[in-house]
């Protein structure tokens, strides 16, 4: 069986030159060599004076906020009359980027060469999902690619939005029970040993408190490193669990919506991206059983993406969307209501736009109020935890006192 021929390794060419009309143009160029370099910019009627072949910088990692900067950027410029490969050259250039600058750049080549947007972004799977594809694959074939990058960049920059805040959310007590950790074990490594000592010259029983402490932080010197191994080979463990094992994907993303307080926001920011995935690409005019496809994964849980592959088993066998959303027993009544609505009125799209404007801005306010109400938690928990300890170190010194 014939094998394909292995594809030439490419480097990028900065290049100088002469236009027809004698102006001085500059560029860079991907291309296996040199040769190639000058041969194209004469077919494109440019006197080469100069090509260098470029370093390859080690760029920094591609992130979905540098996608989503792309494709308003080539929206606007599509909106505008740009060119396309014009606009690529333009983005590529304008990144500081290097990772950027040659993912795009080999995106303008395969579009170049004959290939469509949608394929050539099919070939970056990891920083183009199915939605992205399957939308911009709609708008070539409906000749409104420029809108549907329009609605695209829109639909990312909420979703980021989204998940920004609940970053941001979570980062307050993330931070403060981090430092609680370096706290007790600094407290547990050096603080009580010191005490001990001290102790031990009293000649006297110590307090039920103190002799529990101790203990713990004799168990703790001694046994530190197998201690912090558990740990981390216990989240180690986890996370490859989650990575490689759908049950227990789906018993964590269960057991997050379940947590108090912020299951709930997780649950909302969940709906929320459902609904908006699903809107955008029902606007855009992809069928909905194809739609599902997209919407389970954009979804970000387990929990949801196996209620949307059983809610496109009914609709695809004739159920409306609104009776296998109800089956799926996962949405609330209100979009439930709204979806039945829509689909009386023949507008899906936008009642379910609507639904996900509700449970966004649900998302906003459950997320103004979270640091509010963690807070006093926190404070009580950091409270319990080193104001017990110091008590109990103190007591013995307390008892000492009230003897002399």
């Amino acid at each position: 069986m014939a094998t394909a021929a292995p594809r030439a390794k490419e480097f990028t060419f900065a290049w100088e030159g002469r236009d027809r009309s004698g102006k001085t143009v500059r560029g860079e160029m991907r291309a296996v060599g040199e040769s190639l370099v000058r041969s194209s910019l004469r077919r494109q009627g440019v006197m080469v004076t100069r090509v260098q072949r470029q370093r390859a910088g080690r760029g920094k990692r591609i992130t979905d906020k540098d996608i989503t900067l792309f494709t308003r950027q080539l929206a606007t410029m599509l909106r505008s009359g740009v060119p396309m490969l014009q606009s690529f050259d333009i983005v590529a250039k304008g990144s500081t980027n290097a990772s950027v600058t040659k993912l795009f750049t080999d995106i303008r080549n395969d579009v170049e060469t004959g290939s469509s947007l949608s394929a050539a972004f099919r070939k970056y799977p990891l920083y183009f999902d199915s939605l992205y594809c399957n939308l911009v694959s709609a708008g070539e074939q409906a000749g409104i690619l420029d809108d549907l990058l329009d609605r695209l960049a829109s639909y990312k920059e909420k979703m980021q939005a989204i998940r920004g805040k609940i970053k941001s959310a979570l980062f307050y007590p993330s931070a403060v029970m981090l430092v609680a950790v370096i706290v007790v074990t600094v407290i547990m490594l050096f603080v009580v040993p010191s005490f001990k000592q001290v102790f031990e010259s009293f000649g006297a029983g110590l307090p039920a408190p103190t002799q529990m402490v101790i203990a713990m932080s004799d168990a703790f010197v001694e046994y530190w490193y197998i201690i912090f191994g558990i740990i981390g080979g216990a989240v180690y463990f986890l996370m490859q669990a989650l990575r490689r094992s759908p049950a227990v994907q789906i018993a964590f993303d269960r057991l997050l919506l379940k947590l108090p307080i912020l299951g709930e926001i997780l649950r909302k920011a969940t709906i929320a991206r459902w609904l908006r995935t699903l809107s955008t690409m029902f606007a855009a005019g992809v069928p909905l059983v194809e739609a599902l496809d997209s919407v389970g994964g954009a979804s970000g849980n387990y929990v949801y993406l196996t209620a949307t592959k059983k809610i496109q088993q009914e609709v695809s066998a004739g159920t409306s969307l609104t009776i296998a959303m109800q089956n799926a027993n996962v949405f609330p009544n209100m979009v439930l209501q709204m979806s039945a609505i829509g689909e009386e009125a023949g507008s899906l799209d936008s009642m379910l736009s609507k639904a996900a404007d509700i449970y966004e801005r649900e998302v906003d306010d459950a997320v103004a109020s979270l640091s509010s109400l963690l807070e006093p938690l926190i404070m009580a928990v950091l409270g319990v935890l080193i104001g017990g300890l110091v008590i109990a170190m103190y007591l013995p010194i307390f008892k000492l006192g009230q003897v002399v």
